[in-house]
């Protein structure tokens, strides 16, 4: 990890070699110590060569599912509205201001919403649960559901294809032709 890349490029202007080295760089987060970094060499100039802003680690938890990750977001911008109309209520009390009195029935309002969106990522990640079950939970009642609907399926396709074939062979699902 400590080695640095470096272009050299030769003086008849042919495409450069790679070449690499180490560099001095700081113990922590290979931050290049004393501000020198790598350097790309192009002719007779030399520029830096930044390193990245952020690096991409794998995530510690999985990924909320789309309909919850949504009630979430829904959830979130209703409730820093109801407290942006909260404060504004607040302040236009301390002002005297006339508008106080609707800002506090909206706040009112907004409150109930928000305590109903905050419901509402809840219920959908209980349902969201039930539905496609707990992926960590052997005996999860909606894994022998989707196993049961598998099989329904699967009867139905056999069922269909037996029903084109006869239709195929040109009879009309009788057992003689008399």
């Amino acid at each position: 990890m400590g080695t640095t890349e470096q272009r050299d490029t030769a003086e008849d202007g042919g495409t450069g070699r790679l070449k690499t080295g180490r560099s001095a760089q700081a113990p922590d987060h290979h931050i290049p110590a004393q501000g020198r970094g790598p350097e790309v060499v192009t002719g007779s100039s030399r520029q830096p060569q930044y390193r990245p802003l952020w690096i991409e680690e794998p995530a510690r938890r999985r990924r909320m599912p789309d309909p919850v990750r949504t009630a979430a977001v829904r959830a979130v911008l209703i409730i820093s509205v109801t407290l942006i109309q909260a404060m504004v209520a607040f302040l236009c009390t301390l002002a005297g201001s006339w508008l106080a009195f609707p800002m506090v029935l909206s706040s009112v309002a907004s409150t109930v919403v928000a305590t109903w969106a905050a419901l509402d990522v809840w219920v959908t990640r209980q349902v969201w649960n039930q539905r496609n079950g707990v992926v960590s939970v052997p005996s999860s009642t909606a894994r022998s559901l989707r196993r049961e609907r598998r099989a329904a399926r699967r009867q139905a396709k056999v069922a269909e294809r037996e029903r084109e074939r006869i239709r195929r062979r040109g009879g009309t699902g009788q057992l003689s032709h008399s």
